[in-house]
């Protein structure tokens, strides 16, 4: 699998599950921290998908709301809208040796479910590429199995508790 196709793989699982609004979910129906199942698709050249059960915590969710971002790209999205289960996201993702993509992304969510869907399109060694990448998530619970997946921030929330705030 090329670099690029690592990258962008990475940037959609690292998108739901590490970086968005409000704390935890809320009235508004904003998803809900827990147990969740990640599916992510992401064709650049070819396609690839990966499904994932991770654990997260309030403010991982907050994080992603606002735009995604990840330990990978430096992302800025000037055109950002969530509100009433959309969102709309419009910007540019950077890597750390300057390669740029443009993103475009929609999606909606709920207190239980997720998806985004983001359009992307680069330039390597001049010749242009665009992709698409999916993500899909479906909660499953309130605690989180010893065996899910936990960022480093969703541990040091846990601690060695299983239910996330």
């Amino acid at each position: 699998m090329s670099r690029v196709r690592r990258a962008i793989m990475a940037g959609v699982f690292f998108t739901f599950a590490a970086s968005p609004l409000c704390a935890a979910g809320t009235a508004e129906g904003k998803p809900k921290p827990g147990y969740w199942e990640v599916a992510e698709t992401a064709t650049l050249l070819f396609s690839a998908k990966k499904i994932e059960h991770r654990c997260l915590v309030g403010s991982e969710i907050a994080k992603f709301l606002n735009g995604p971002s990840n330990r990978h790209y430096d992302c800025t999205y000037p055109i950002r809208s969530t509100a009433d289960g959309r969102i709309h996201l419009k910007g540019s993702c950077t890597t750390k040796k300057g390669q740029i993509a443009n993103v475009m992304a929609q999606g909606s969510y709920s207190p239980v479910s997720f998806k985004l869907v983001m359009a992307i399109s680069t330039k390597i060694g001049g010749i242009p590429l665009s992709g698409k990448a999916t993500t899909e998530a479906k909660r499953l619970g309130d605690s989180c199995p010893a065996e899910a997946l936990r960022s480093d921030e969703a541990k040091a929330v846990l601690g060695s508790g299983t239910i996330p705030e």
